[in-house]
């Protein structure tokens, strides 16, 4: 697959299963997310690769934030199911460094990680999908993962095996987002 192939066909895919990326397909896909535009050359991100025993911990976890807000038996068991969805999850953090380049810039450049290690794990044949939701704003999840609490989760990367090809979705025309100016 060629860099246009990939840029333009590229697409999430939910449904995931063994193996996960290991040796180097985890070390290029890890490296792909250092290598993201970064004013500043702050590096404001931190990955925590969960796998293995590591997926019930971040489901425990998950459960124990979601009881703080309900007793609903059912919204309980659909969140402990959810670390589960793919063999491997990286969760990606903002790491805020006190300095001129604005919050904001550090939080796109920590989310352009998480786009460039779901297009790595694509270009090596692997299923991604780039996951938030309510848990990804979670004060006891942020420290459950020692994520420090003026710091974001940008996002939870599923990544495993496609075990199933999803129809490849039309490509949205850019016409009508564009406005060239002469």
């Amino acid at each position: 697959m060629n860099s246009l192939e990939l840029l333009l066909n590229r697409q999430s895919n939910p449904h995931l299963c063994e193996p996960a990326p290991v040796g180097d397909d985890l070390h290029h896909i890890l490296s792909a997310g250092m290598r993201v535009p970064d004013h500043g050359c702050l590096t404001p991100w931190h990955f925590t690769v969960i796998q293995g025993e590591g997926l019930n911990t971040l489901s425990q976890h998950f459960v124990n934030a979601v009881k703080i807000d309900t007793d609903d038996a059912a919204k309980i068991e659909k969140t402990s199911k959810m670390p589960f969805r793919a063999p491997m999850i990286i969760v990606v953090s903002t790491q805020y460094k006190e300095h001129k380049v604005p919050q904001q810039e550090q939080l796109v450049a920590a989310g352009c990680s998480v786009h460039a290690m779901q297009m790595m794990a694509y270009s090596l044949g692997f299923g991604a999908v780039w996951r938030t939701g309510e848990l990804s704003y979670n004060n006891s999840v942020k420290y459950a993962l020692n994520i420090n609490r003026q710091d974001d989760i940008v996002g939870f990367l599923y990544i495993g095996t496609e075990k199933k090809q999803l129809p490849t979705k039309p490509v949205k025309p850019y016409e009508s987002h564009v406005t060239y100016l002469s």
